[in-house]
């Protein structure tokens, strides 16, 4: 399954210059800075080059039995206390110079906590560069009798370059020169002695197989991103712009001439990638020309003194090194005056700010924003690599965030296949930096996880290599002398040929047998030459034939190794497509799964569902049932209590009737056995209680609330019976209520009572009774007992079910009607009695109403009906 990769809007199918089927993952490497103090304790071990364990110091307990946990990650390498800066360049940044050399880019860059090691490891110290020291030297070691005179190239406002001629380049030297404030040229050039010992490099480092038919040109540039705002450190302004001038009443100078910094725009070019516009890029010629521009830039960077770190930087930073490569013409003399034949490759080296908890920094303030700036662009960082790593192990297609920060949007391109990426992981193993090393050697491990495309190798140009020195003289080779002149040297010397007489028969002589001699010896070699030839001739046929045979035999396997692979390659694409099949029916099947996992859900929310639906209508019937039980027994106590009143009535009225009827037989038999014409008197109140109570067979009257009179016999309380006698109560009496003196009084035997409702008492009964008093309209006090059930809620707890209420209050017999006692009152006239009603008639009956009536449960005392004589 081919992974896919996310892609920004505007991000075409395939780049230019990227390969999608070979990719490489991201170089993460980790380098352990020494500890500040010998005894200091250590929270990382290197165990070997490549692997390192992080120890949980004390005081950090990761797991509840109190173990200490022990974590191991691997790297690319890792570098140990005791590395150089040179064994580090030759690792890690050696390959991405020499890609840069050879037209391809690269980036690089530092990620760790504040004060682990990450400028030092990228800036160096005096007597040991850095890498950016070490990585300049080697570019200007391979091309230093290569480079194109100053300004040959020249950079323009849309990431490309401009190629001039000779002429022209030499006439915007002179123009530069005649400036009023000309720059010394880098031959003159007298090294800061600042920064002298930084760029002191005793090993020698050069690329190999540079190119010689081209010419090159460097140009740097330098940028910081601070606060998510880029901003150019090799921009010339009147006056510092980092810190601006200050008077004595410590506020801002306001001066005309100071121009406050200006952040920078990124803007995308015509193949897509990302650049910052109106940067300003600086044509060097050499280590010491290109140190000295980044040194002047390195002052203006954002520092600051925190908790953690003496110089911590407040920014990110961006050194930018782009190397221009042409062609020469065929002549191999002047620079090819084509565009599209120059090639331009980058390489970023990044110190990233490091990353801080303002707990331990203590940071207030603008140091404060700074930290959050820092911690949100890492943050971004971060999840720009899950996006990516997600995006390539699952074959989603999410969209990456490069655009949240403008650290990653900047360099979205070398992630999207634009050159070889590089990570060094510099790390504290001091205990107090242990929490943040951990998060660090997280990031580090999804970093390894993501690849990135493989740029592909520049296109040649296609005129003939070595043309450079193609038109230049050439002597022998070093001091080896030419074959003529050997051969000439084993002749005899010739003898002088100078004749001072004419009668000299001695010079000719001795001349012409040295060159017989000589003729000789040539015809000598002659034969030796041939028989040589003729022999290596057949050497050359025997070696032919045998090489012919070999050819022959190789061709053979290679026929028979053609024919293992195309079987291989079919069974490969056999597999691949077996896999595919297999991998589609794994895709059908975990989506079965999961659509049969949310029916399983679904049915068991479902079922949940119902089975509380069931629960509460169990509830709301235990419920009911228990109201129309309370509202049976209501109702029979109501129609009970009805029928004992209408029986006691009509008990009343035949007693009143039957002594109406005795009166008329007592006056009858009065008026026929006395003489007198007498009204005969009524009896006493005393007999006609006895009579009644003698022909009565009702139950006694109701006794009085009230005793109207002291010296009355003591009557005995009674206590009116629970409907519920056989449940247990929570009697509940505020302790604000008043102690009345009632006859009638609530109460409910084996019932628990409480001031104030509490979970244990309710736990323990069945019943709920509250006592309340308030006062009623006529000025006296009325106490209702609000009553209730007890059930027991889902959660453990109880509720009260509130059913009916009783009302006891008590009245004033004078409230609204007179009393008269028989004993005191005199004899009125006749009719008069009919007005009259005391106070046994109106306290023999009593009447408990139902729950819900207007007048509330209670016991309230009704009079009898009036009596009329005849």
């Amino acid at each position: 399954m081919k992974s896919a990769r996310a892609k920004t809007p505007r991000k075409p199918t395939v780049k230019k210059g990227s390969q999608t089927n070979l990719k490489d993952p991201v170089g993460v490497y980790c380098r352990v800075r020494p500890l500040g103090f010998p005894d200091q304790e250590c929270c990382i071990e290197v165990i070997n080059n490549t692997t390192v364990q992080l120890h949980t110091p004390e005081g950090y307990r990761l797991n509840r039995n109190g173990d200490y946990k022990e974590t191991q990650y691997s790297f690319k390498q890792v570098f140990g206390t005791h590395t150089t800066q040179k064994e580090l360049f030759d690792v890690v940044a050696n390959p991405l110079v020499n890609d840069l050399i050879h037209g391809k880019n690269g980036l690089l860059f530092t990620y760790g906590v504040t004060g682990s090691g990450k400028t030092h490891t990228m800036t160096g110290s005096p007597g040991e560069g850095g890498l950016l020291p070490r990585c300049l030297d080697m570019i200007f070691n391979s091309i230093g009798s290569f480079q194109a005179k100053r300004y040959v190239f020249k950079s323009n406002d849309r990431n490309s370059m401009d190629i001039q001629c000779e002429v022209d380049a030499l006439l915007e030297r002179q123009k530069r020169e005649a400036m009023p404030n000309p720059k010394t040229s880098s031959s003159k050039r007298q090294v800061d002695p600042e920064f002298a010992d930084m760029i002191t490099v005793q090993e020698f480092c050069k690329a190999e197989e540079v190119d010689e038919d081209s010419v090159y040109g460097v140009f740097v540039s330098y940028i910081e991103i601070y606060n998510n705002y880029i901003y150019d450190l090799l921009e010339e302004v009147p006056f510092d712009p980092i810190k601006p001038k200050w008077n004595s009443c410590s506020t801002p100078m306001r001066n005309t001439d100071f121009v406050p910094p200006q952040s920078k725009l990124l803007r995308e070019d015509k193949n897509h990638n990302m650049y910052v516009a109106g940067c300003t890029e600086v044509e060097v010629k050499s280590t010491e020309e290109a140190f000295e521009v980044f040194w002047r830039g390195q002052k203006k960077r954002r520092i600051a003194n925190t908790h953690l770190n003496r110089e911590s930087s407040r920014s990110h930073s961006v050194f930018n090194i782009k190397l221009v490569q042409a062609p020469l013409d065929a002549d191999g003399d002047n620079v090819l005056q084509e565009k599209e034949q120059i090639t331009i490759s980058q390489l970023s080296l990044v110190d990233l700010a490091g990353s801080e908890r303002t707990n331990r920094t203590r940071a207030e303030g603008n140091r404060l924003r700074e930290a959050g700036n820092i911690n949100q662009s890492l943050m971004t960082l971060r999840t720009c690599m899950d996006v990516l790593r997600e995006n390539q192990m699952y074959g989603t297609n999410k969209m990456v965030p490069y655009r949240d920060s403008k650290l990653t949007h900047l360099f979205k391109n070398y992630f999207d296949g634009e050159g070889k990426v590089r990570m060094i992981v510099c790390v504290n193993p001091k205990a107090e930096d242990y929490e943040e090393n951990l998060q660090v050697m997280r990031f580090a491990e999804v970093t390894q996880e993501v690849e990135v495309a493989r740029p592909v190798d520049k296109a040649i140009c296609g005129l003939t290599p070595g043309r450079r020195y193609r038109n230049q003289p050439r002597g022998p080779v070093g001091n080896e002398p030419l074959v003529t002149d050997v051969v000439l040297q084993s002749f005899p010397p010739l003898p002088s040929c100078e004749i001072l007489d004419i009668n000299d028969e001695q010079t000719l002589p001795r001349l012409i047998e040295a060159l017989e001699k000589r003729h000789n010896l040539r015809q000598m070699m002659i034969d030796e030459f041939n028989k040589q030839s003729n022999a290596f001739k057949a050497l050359l046929q025997e070696f032919d034939n045998a090489v012919l045979s070999k050819e022959n035999h190789m061709q053979g396997k290679l026929n028979e190794k053609e024919k293992m692979i195309s079987g291989q390659k079919l069974e490969i694409e056999r597999l691949e497509k077996k896999n595919k099949t297999l991998e589609y029916k794994i895709e059908i099947l975990e989506k079965t799964t999961t659509i049969y996992e949310e029916d399983k859900r679904n049915l068991q929310q479902e079922l949940e569902t119902q089975n509380q639906k069931l629960q509460r209508q169990f509830s709301d019937k235990r419920r009911l049932e228990a109201r129309l039980q309370g509202m049976v027994t209501e109702t029979t106590m109501k129609w009970e209590k009805e029928c004992e009143r209408r029986v006691a009535a009509k008990q009343l009225e035949m007693q009143n009737k039957l002594w109406v009827k005795d009166e008329k037989l007592k006056q009858l038999k009065a008026i026929v056995t006395e003489p007198k014409t007498e009204k005969p008197e009524r009896p006493s109140r005393e007999r006609d209680r006895e009579k009644v109570t003698q022909r009565s067979v009702s139950p006694s009257p109701v006794p009085l609330l009230f005793q109207p009179d002291q010296n009355a016999p003591p009557i005995r309380l009674r206590h009116r019976r629970s409907r519920s006698a056989g449940d247990r109560w929570v009697d509940h009496k505020p302790a604000s209520n008043m102690q009345t003196e009632t006859v009638m009084q609530p109460h409910v035997p084996h019932a628990i009572t409480v001031s104030v409702a509490n979970e244990k008492a309710l736990a323990k009964c069945e019943k709920y009774m509250l006592t309340h008093q308030e006062l009623a309209s006529d000025g006296e006090i009325e106490t209702k007992l609000i009553k209730g059930d007890i059930y027991k809620t889902r959660g453990g707890g109880q509720s009260v079910q509130f059913t009916d209420i009783e009302t006891l209050k008590q009245e004033s017999p004078n409230g609204s009607r007179k009393r008269r006692s028989s004993t005191v009152a005199p004899a009125q006239p006749d009719g008069a009695e009919s007005e009259w009603t005391d106070v046994e008639t109106r306290c023999s009956v009593a009447v408990e109403m139902r729950a819900g009536s207007q007048l509330g449960p209670g016991y309230q005392h009704h009079a009898q009906p009036k009596r009329k004589k005849p």
